[in-house]
């Protein structure tokens, strides 16, 4: 197993060597992966150490550990934190029982002592470990989401947000038995007046009527069909599987007896929406909403029965129109790319316009929503028509007759490229404009003690763990590296250019603290402030 990572925090470096020598920290299970002098320079080292627990000291300069201990509270609530203190204070131990720290131990440290907190630690850690791998417990709680799952799978592929990739595997994950089927069919079950269903069946218990009737459709229908049911947010809804062993007719036969025993047994009046028959399940998705139109007819039709979309609508020789999936799949690979995405979803594109048997005004009418899709996006990043289309380029004179679905892929695909290496380079300019705004920030702003990567972010309008991934790929080093750069380069001017006391440069360039100052000056150049000014007079 590995060991788990550990950094020790004093003041003190012979205190803090002294450890590191005293203990065998691989035989407890654990590497010390780094040290520091204050808490303020452990908050720098802690995102890259990345340690499981932090053994701190409660007193040292610049940052105590209890304020060390309640800002990696806020923002890295899993390490484990041991105190260790030279003063036997009750007041401490209740601050740090407060902030939840691991464990509180007095100085001088005993080994032995610390070893067995240590070992406590680590089997708190272990358990931790263990819990998150349990697969039996992972399984357990699975098992007991399933239906939920179930039904939100259900309600994605009615919708059409499943990719159509994983819905074979997920119906056989989730154990739906409608697969291989030589048709499907959507029905939307509404149950009439919900609210106000006052029968002596469910009196006081409204809240049952759903389960009921969705438990008297199950058991009709399970004996006929192989189906799926589940709640939708236009009512209960059946998938029906429709092969060898039954037909649509005996389907729609059954669904009137659905109705009729509803009423008859639950006092329940019921409106079943029946839609198209599908051919493909991905697109099970047309049935449903054809179902959810036919339920739009209950006014004129009436209540209580089967309504098929296809005796109140006209029947309809085909729909190619570009829906909210096809959108966002053209939008996604425009955005993102790469050119083999674009060209792949422009040319699923123009063979459905090669399989669809419409009239040729659909195709435009295609072609157009298409068209406006990419205008739209072209808008939005301010991007030139001329230069994506082409200059002087009529695109409704195109549509009219240059351009016929069998060119079509070859005509978009170049402008869609094009869009995309245009937004590339936007987006590129952009993060370079942002990191040079952040910089600008930082130089006018650096004097400020206050200064933090949130107060930036609230002024670039970012998010910080976004920004700070952006400004160290740009960069090539962390924000506080780069403050910390800017500001002792401005209190080495201040030093070589006046005669102002440390405490003051100190002050000027963002430090509250004239010691804290000069611990970081001496960290960087290897001597103090006083003794670099006097080093460079004497040069």
């Amino acid at each position: 197993m590995s060991l788990y990572r550990i950094m020790l925090v004093d003041d003190e470096e012979e205190v803090r060597k002294a450890m590191i020598r005293q203990m065998d920290w691989e035989r407890l299970g654990f590497t010390v992966v780094g040290d520091a002098e204050n808490g303020q320079e452990a908050l720098e080292k802690l995102e890259q150490l990345e340690p499981e627990v932090i053994m701190t000291d409660i007193r040292m300069p610049y940052m105590d550990g209890l304020t060390l201990t309640a800002r990696i509270r806020e923002k890295y609530p899993s390490i484990k934190i041991l105190i260790f203190s030279g003063y036997d204070d009750f007041e401490y131990a209740q601050q740090a029982i407060k902030l939840n720290v691991a464990e509180y131990i007095l100085k001088p440290v005993n080994g032995e002592e610390l070893a067995e907190i240590l070992n406590r630690i680590k089997i708190s850690l272990d358990q931790e470990i263990e819990q998150r791998r349990n697969f039996d417990s992972l399984r357990e709680s699975y098992l007991g989401s399933l239906p939920i799952l179930r039904e939100l799978f259900l309600n994605d592929l009615v919708r059409r947000t499943t990719d159509v990739d994983l819905v074979t595997p997920k119906l056989r994950e989730y154990g739906i038995d409608i697969l291989d089927a030589r048709k499907w069919l959507a029905a939307v079950i509404h149950i009439e007046d919900l609210k106000r269903t006052e029968t002596p069946v469910f009196s006081n218990h409204q809240e049952l009527i759903p389960i009921s009737v969705r438990g008297l459709a199950e058991d009709h229908l399970r004996p006929y069909c192989r189906f799926a049911i589940f709640n939708s947010m236009d009512g209960i809804t059946v998938i029906a599987a429709i092969d060898e062993n039954n037909t649509q007719t005996g389907l729609m036969n059954l669904f009137n007896d659905i109705c009729k025993e509803s009423r008859r047994v639950l006092e329940v009046t019921i409106t079943v929406g029946v839609g198209h028959r599908s051919d493909a399940l991905q697109e099970i998705s047309r049935s449903y909403q054809t179902a959810v139109d036919a339920l739009g007819y209950r006014a004129i039709v009436g209540v209580g029965k089967v309504i098929y979309i296809n005796d109140v609508e006209p029947v309809s020789r085909g729909k190619l129109q570009l829906d909210g999936k096809g959108e966002a799949e053209l939008i996604t690979a425009i955005k993102f790319g790469p050119k083999e995405m674009i060209e792949t979803v422009i040319q699923n594109m123009a063979n459905r316009m090669e399989d669809a048997k419409v009239h040729a005004s659909q195709y435009q009418v295609y072609m157009l929503s298409i068209i406006n899709c990419m205008i739209q996006m072209m808008q939005q990043y301010d991007l030139n028509m001329d230069d994506m289309f082409g200059e002087g380029f009529q695109y409704l004179d195109a549509l009219a007759g240059g351009y016929s679905r069998e060119k079509f892929a070859s005509w978009m695909i170049p402008i869609a490229c094009r869009m995309n290496e245009t937004m590339n380079q936007e987006r590129d300019n952009t993060t370079k404009k942002v990191i040079l705004e952040a910089k600008e920030y930082i130089q006018e702003h650096y004097s400020n003690p206050d200064l933090s990567v949130e107060m930036l972010c609230r002024h670039l309008h970012m998010s910080p763990a976004y920004f700070s991934t952006v400004f160290k790929r740009e960069t090539g080093q962390t924000y506080v590296n780069y403050l910390t750069e800017v500001r002792l380069d401005k209190a080495v001017d201040l030093l070589n250019e006046t005669s102002d006391k440390t405490y003051v440069i100190a002050e000027k360039v963002g430090y509250q603290e004239q010691n804290y100052f000069s611990y970081v000056f001496k960290k960087k150049y290897g001597v103090s402030p006083t003794k670099y000014r006097g080093t460079q007079g004497n040069g």
